[in-house]
């Protein structure tokens, strides 16, 4: 069944349907929900409460567009909404100076599976900002405008995680190295 036949039988509100349109997507949003929450919990809740907003709205989405999309931008929301209760994002730090973007590209170097790992190691504001720019693709303005936040500070928390990213990736690499020779001995 396509995705535009799954849609319209949840529409006319199908049961099977809508298990069907869960169990295609719910691994793919539970990982999107994941890379925004530290803990598993969190982020099983966010996908529970979008795909409760996705069937309750379901009638907004007209089809024009790519339903995967359209569902992706609402597990996004409902993960920043976590976010913002938690207050995450009021800690955020500004940069007084003018903000330039690194040279180097971490995301482009980093495996899937590692991003996750590493993802768990930042600040709940650093990791929100890279997931929204890195991964989602969205502009520092579009980013600002979402969180409530300045575009400077969108730029800065992404330095910063791009700094923490990097400084991981340099303490594994050294880790890796230290192990790999303790076993050539």
């Amino acid at each position: 069944m396509t995705d535009k036949e799954l849609v319209q039988a949840c529409k006319r509100g199908d049961p099977k349907a809508q298990k069907a349109l869960y169990d295609r997507y719910a691994g793919r949003m539970f990982a999107l929900c994941r890379r925004y929450l530290k803990s598993r919990e969190e982020a099983e809740d966010a996908l529970l409460e979008g795909f409760f907003k996705v069937f309750a709205h379901l009638e907004q989405f007209d089809g024009s567009g790519n339903f995967e999309g359209w569902m992706r931008r609402i597990m996004i929301n409902q993960a920043l909404m976590k976010i913002r209760k938690q207050h995450a994002l009021k800690q955020a730090v500004e940069l007084d100076y003018k903000l330039k973007d690194s040279a180097f590209s971490i995301e482009q170097e980093l495996e899937a599976e590692d991003i996750l790992s590493l993802l768990d190691h930042l600040p709940e504001g650093y990791r929100t900002i890279f997931n929204l720019y890195a991964i989602e693709g969205y502009k520092h303005r579009e980013i600002a405008d979402l969180l409530g936040i300045s575009i400077n500070t969108s730029k800065s928390q992404l330095i910063l995680a791009r700094k923490k990213l990097r400084a991981l990736l340099e303490k594994r690499a050294q880790s890796e190295n230290t192990h790999g020779k303790e076993t050539t001995k």
